[in-house]
């Protein structure tokens, strides 16, 4: 195997440390919740319409950023996020107001949108060889996982140590750590001569043209609404609702004996449980038509919340179900963004991508801030799970008639 050709190249190496240590502090906001809205007094849909925003946010800046990559360099677009990223967490400390938080959140989304997926697997996606981009994808979103891994148990260590605000404080020291994997993501400009001669706006024309395209847009949302939900409202959820944990319990045993700590485990484990999903996903997509997987991934979480929410809600079923839907979790992340980029090609795929991302954070806002709405008004999540279930399975219906062939090589009348 050549250096070129190599799996483990220095790209993906700073790509996956960027996005590890953003998504670290991204998937802790859950368990910030309770500790926040017992200090203010607020309502539950006060901070969920934060983190709802948080998310809408980040969808809206996604493309944006993916467009600041392409057109003024990827480690300018990258430190703006970060820079982004740590004001939001700094003046978020000082919110004493719903008002407040939820017009900083603002630029807590435009920093992940600066320093996540769309960026990031945009670049790892043009340093990567042909043989091994599907891969690679998965790995750098599996990076993701690590840092959930990590976040939610280290929010919730922090917060039994120091009040929220120096939590965020610390948070915001880690993003501006960020900054030192930058000198490793140099990454060439890979894209077919036809690409290089379209602009920006024929490519994203096109694309938007076309019906397989929207297909993509469409199947989207329910992975945010999905992921939003749970990432925002799950340790609440298991908090509030799970039965007690037994003392003599294996969970007890590693140090979980109460359901807040619980709540923050589950996070902790679903991203554990998808570095195997999003790697064995990427792997995957180089062996099987990508919207076929997609389907069966939508299918699988479909069933998983279903099932869940329709048993009692115990420390067993917790975990089963955070290994299940752990491992389909952001499966759909190298997937999607490896589909726009074999479609619609490499050069503008930041874009294209941050384009379909944004009607992820769509289905985000409304998962979130559903979470917290519904819940004022029925004491509980149940409508807001079945909501999920519905729109799990619209998504795995309306992958398979997408055309999974690259956009240059249809006809003329359909390309053009």
């Amino acid at each position: 195997m050549t250096r070129q050709d190599s799996l483990f190249t220095p790209v993906l190496i700073g790509g996956c440390l960027i996005i590890m240590i953003g998504f670290a502090i991204r998937a802790s906001f859950g368990v910030f919740q309770i500790p926040i809205a017992e200090e203010f007094g607020w309502l539950r849909a006060e901070f969920s319409l934060a983190i709802a925003i948080q998310n809408l946010a980040w969808g809206i800046g996604q493309p944006i950023f993916g467009a600041i990559a392409e057109r003024f360099g990827d480690r300018r677009a990258i430190v703006l996020g970060v820079l982004l990223y740590a004001a939001g967490l700094v003046f978020s400390a000082y919110a004493i107001t719903p008002g407040q938080h939820q017009l900083l959140e603002i630029l807590v989304g435009f920093g992940i949108a600066g320093t996540g997926f769309g960026v990031i697997l945009a670049i790892v996606g043009r340093a990567a060889s042909d043989r091994h981009r599907s891969v690679t994808l998965g790995i750098a979103t599996a990076a993701g996982s690590a840092g959930q891994v990590i976040g939610a148990p280290l929010a919730e260590g922090l917060l039994s140590l120091f009040p929220w605000q120096t939590v965020f404080l610390i948070f915001a020291g880690m993003i501006l750590c960020a900054l030192f994997a930058l000198p490793l993501l140099r990454a060439p400009a890979r894209a077919t001569k036809a690409e290089i001669e379209e602009t920006m706006g024929q490519i994203v024309g096109k694309a938007v043209r076309d019906p397989s395209f929207a297909l993509i847009f469409i199947g989207f949302f329910s992975c945010g609404y999905q992921l939003g939900f749970i990432t925002a409202h799950f340790p609440a959820f298991v908090t509030e609702l799970c039965g007690p944990i037994d003392p003599g319990s294996m969970l007890a045993g590693i140090g979980i004996t109460t359901t807040s700590a619980l709540g923050a485990f589950a996070i902790a484990l679903i991203g554990l449980a998808n570095i195997a999903g999003t790697i064995t996903a990427g792997w995957l997509g180089n062996r099987f038509p990508k919207r076929y997987l997609l389907a069966w991934i939508y299918v699988g979480r479909t069933l998983a919340a279903g099932l869940f929410i329709l048993f009692p809600i115990t420390p067993e079923t917790v975990i089963a179900f955070s290994l299940v839907m752990g491992a389909l979790w952001l499966a759909t992340v190298p997937l999607t963004s490896g589909l726009v980029g074999y479609i619609y090609g490499l050069r503008y795929m930041g874009t294209l991508y941050g384009l379909v991302f944004f009607s992820h954070q769509l289905g985000s806002f409304l998962g979130v801030w559903l979470g917290g709405a519904l819940y004022d008004v029925y004491g509980d999540y149940t409508a807001v799970w079945w909501i999920g279930v519905a729109v799990g399975a619209l998504s795995a219906i309306v992958h398979l008639p997408i055309r999974e062939t690259p956009l240059k090589d249809r006809a003329p009348a359909l390309a053009a």
